[in-house]
């Protein structure tokens, strides 16, 4: 393995040495993502919208994944009943 870019300082070094080694192949793609994470972070400070608090997210995604948990439930006891031996 050759010697990686590490996105967070922008120093090429040897990955056998560094812990954090880049998922990017050059220096070129590594900026480009750089600059488009830094625009999207850009674009969300900007958003006009009100912020919805933490809490508020993981609890309306609890329920979400709550119910996609049932439906899978229902599945799979509709699938069981489905394939189980006749009497």
């Amino acid at each position: 393995m050759g010697r990686v870019f590490h996105i967070q300082t922008g120093v090429t070094m040897d990955p056998l040495i560094s812990p954090i080694v880049s998922d990017f192949e050059s220096e070129e793609q590594a900026a480009s993502y750089d600059r488009w994470f830094r625009a999207e972070v850009q674009a969300s400070i900007d958003d006009p919208r009100p912020s919805i608090p933490h809490e508020q997210v993981m609890a309306e995604i609890q329920v979400l994944m709550e119910e996609a948990q049932r439906r899978y439930e229902a599945l799979e006891a509709s699938n069981k009943d489905c394939t189980a031996a006749p009497d």
